[in-house]
């Protein structure tokens, strides 16, 4: 905005704070308008009236209402936005890598201090003897798994294990019966061996 205080500003549109209210509050909560700035005279005798915002995200802000009289008629507003203010769009000084890390560091180590001072109060508080056997009698209730070292994400692998080892006995069965076969056969053979003598 160019400022020109040369030129003399109508006091009918600098005092327009009552009419640039209103038309902010149709796009925007009352509560996001903070107080009045100042003003900036522009081309053509409009006025733009400048208020704080408070509006999270936007420090440096205003909101603009431009306001202006047309033909010798009452005070009108042309335009309503929000506007940076200057240096509200610049960076941040520039903080060395050492510095921030060490504050950073020095705010980690106070947080674990707090951290520490309140677990210790929650240990001496939550030292009640009653809530202990309620706890205990909760899980007294509560069926239990059996785990050993051949469990696997409650598995019992010996279960896994039991089908083979049928499998096995019934092939150690069959093994059983073809030695008496074969045992039978001798027998028979020694027979007729006997028969010829």
């Amino acid at each position: 905005m160019t400022s020109k205080p040369e030129s003399a500003a109508d006091e009918r549109l600098t005092g327009a704070h009552d009419l640039a209210l209103s038309a902010l509050r149709e796009i925007t909560p009352a509560d996001t308008i903070g107080p009045a700035a100042d003003y900036a005279l522009e081309d053509d005798g409009v006025v733009s009236l400048r208020f704080h915002t408070r509006l999270s995200g936007y420090p440096g802000w205003f909101w603009t209402v431009s306001v202006a009289v047309v033909e010798d008629s009452e005070p009108t507003v042309l335009e309503v936005e929000l506007l940076p203010g200057d240096g509200a769009l610049l960076a941040p000084d520039w903080v060395p890598w050492a510095t921030r890390l060490a504050e950073y560091q020095a705010a980690q180590v106070a947080a674990a201090a707090t951290d520490d001072d309140h677990g210790d109060d929650d240990d001496h508080d939550g030292d009640d003897p009653d809530e202990d056997e309620e706890d205990d009698d909760e899980d007294d209730e509560e069926p239990k798994a059996r785990f050993h070292a051949g469990d696997l994400d409650g598995v019992d692998i010996d279960e896994l294990d039991a089908p083979a080892a049928v499998a096995d006995d019934e092939g150690d069965d069959d093994d059983d019966d073809d030695t008496l076969d074969a045992d039978d056969a001798d027998d028979d053979d020694r027979d007729e061996g006997d028969r010829s003598y």
